[in-house]
């Protein structure tokens, strides 16, 4: 059996489209070449291939910036500096839409003051309470966005899990069948 390299991949996406094919040209090890159709099951799948690449580059220079204790969007967000479609609010916690979001309801849940919790990682047990009020904030929200059946809640950790905003968060996401594993 002859081995095939891969010699191009080229993507073709038609944004009007609901579906997206990846044409693969496969070179074999022979002087003919071979040319497949390979379907991909939307765009959203094509997409999440540069997605990944990207997010994955955000978080490393995020990273590099993550202790100095500078505002992060978020902090401009608490301040109402840069407006947000807010879900729940109360005097610890602040939870509003993901402006990329990756289900039909994906809603950050924040501490209004961060206190050194950068990360979930920087947690020390003085940060217990604020932990919990995310938790059960969590859950509200859940509540309110009809998805109290179903949900998760994510936090990223680190460049290593792609956290790119140096501000303890958790992702309340739902509203669709999740898949397991997550990632």
């Amino acid at each position: 059996m002859a081995t095939a390299a891969v010699t191009s991949f080229s993507l073709f996406r038609n944004c009007a489209a609901t579906t997206v094919r990846a044409f693969v040209t496969v070179k074999a090890s022979n002087p003919n070449f071979t040319t497949s159709l390979l379907p991909l099951h939307s765009r959203r799948s094509l997409c999440r291939v540069s997605a990944t690449n990207n997010e994955e580059a955000a978080a490393k220079v995020a990273a590099v910036n993550a202790d100095t204790g500078a505002p992060t969007i978020f902090d401009k967000i608490i301040a109402k500096e840069i407006p947000s479609s807010i879900v729940y609010e109360d005097d610890l916690v602040l939870a509003f839409r993901d402006i990329n979001p990756q289900a039909p309801v994906h809603v950050l849940v924040i501490p209004k003051f961060r206190d050194g919790l950068t990360g979930l990682g920087k947690a020390e047990l003085r940060h217990t309470e604020i932990l919990g009020q995310l938790l059960h904030a969590a859950k509200i929200v859940a509540e309110r966005e009809g998805i109290l059946d179903g949900f998760r809640v994510v936090i990223n950790n680190g460049a290593e899990a792609c956290q790119s905003v140096y501000h303890l968060h958790l992702h309340v996401l739902g509203g669709r069948q999740l898949k397991w594993p997550p990632g």
